[in-house]
C-alpha cells in the first residue's frame, strides 16, 4: 500500500493536535510552526510529506542534509530547511547562510564560526541557542546560567541573529518535560529585553512524544518526525 494517504493524514492529524494545544494555551494555531523532521526519512517519503504541505523540513546531519536540500530545491514549494541535530566547526560551512535557521549553536565558539561564514557570503544566518535546560549529563547544550554570556558575546556578531532558544526534554516523563520546558520559556522571558540587539521571539522545543506540553508551555516551534514518518529503522 502507498505510504502517501497516511503521511498526509498522520500530517493533517499533527496539525490538528498542534492546534488544540495552541487553543489550549490561549494562541493561535499559526502561532506555531511544525518542522518536520527527517532524519533517515527516504526522499520519496519526505517529498510526500511536502506535496502533503509540509513547509519545514529539520536535518540532523549535514552529509544527509545537502543531498535532500539539492533534490527538493526544484520543487514549486521549495521547503525551507531547519539544521537541528548537533553541529560541529568543521561542518559549519557548507550550511551556513544556506539553511532557514540553526538550531543548535551550543557554544560561543561555534555561533562565531557560522557568524564568520555567513559574513563571509554576505549573509547573515538566523539561530537558536541550544539550551540544557533539563541539566542531563548526556544532553548538549549550554547551562541556562550560561546564557546571557553567550548571547552578549554573539550580540556584536554580523553573520548570525539569535532569534531565540531551543531544548530538548528529557524522554519518558511529560512533568519533566514540562518543568523543562518551562525553565527554558522562564529563561527567554528573562534575558529577552535585557540582551542588546537580541530579538528572542522564537522557542524550539517539543518533539513526537511532548509536543502538545510544549505548545502548551510557549513553543513556537516543534519538531516532529515519528509522528508523521512513523518509527525508523
Amino acid at each position: 500500500m502507498s505510504s502517501r494517504p497516511a503521511i498526509a493524514d498522520h500530517l493533517a492529524d499533527v496539525r490538528e493536535r498542534i492546534a488544540a494545544a495552541a487553543e489550549r494555551s490561549g494562541r493561535k494555531p499559526s502561532d506555531v510552526r511544525l518542522v518536520v523532521v527527517t532524519k533517515e526519512v527516504p526522499i520519496e517519503r519526505i517529498r510526500v510529506a511536502v506535496e502533503a504541505g509540509a513547509l519545514d523540513l529539520g536535518e540532523n546531519r549535514v552529509q544527509d542534509l545537502l543531498p535532500k536540500m539539492d533534490e527538493l530545491s526544484w520543487l514549486a514549494a521549495a521547503p525551507r530547511w531547519h539544521f537541528i541535530g548537533t553541529l560541529q566547526k568543521n561542518k559549519v560551512r557548507p550550511i551556513a547562510g544556506k539553511v532557514d535557521l540553526i538550531h543548535s549553536i551550543d557554544s560561543v565558539a561555534l555561533g562565531q564560526a557560522v557568524s564568520a561564514r555567513a559574513a563571509g557570503g554576505g549573509v547573515t544566518q538566523d539561530a537558536l541557542l541550544e539550551i540544557n535546560a533539563s541539566g542531563e549529563a548526556s544532553k548538549h547544550g549550554l547551562a541556562p546560567d550560561q546564557a546571557e554570556g553567550a548571547l552578549e558575546a554573539l550580540a556584536g556578531e554580523k553573520g548570525i541573529r539569535i532569534r531565540g532558544l531551543m531544548t530538548i526534554a528529557p524522554q519518558g516523563s511529560l512533568a519533566l518535560a514540562r518543568s523543562t520546558f518551562e525553565t527554558l520559556r522562564d529563561l527567554r522571558d528573562r534575558l529577552g529585553p535585557t540582551i542588546a540587539g537580541a530579538s528572542l521571539t522564537e522557542l524550539s522545543m517539543g518533539m513526537t512524544g511532548d509536543f502538545e506540553t510544549a505548545i502548551e508551555e510557549g513553543a513556537t516551534i516543534v519538531r516532529i518526525g515519528t509522528a508523521i514518518f512513523g518509527e525508523r529503522p
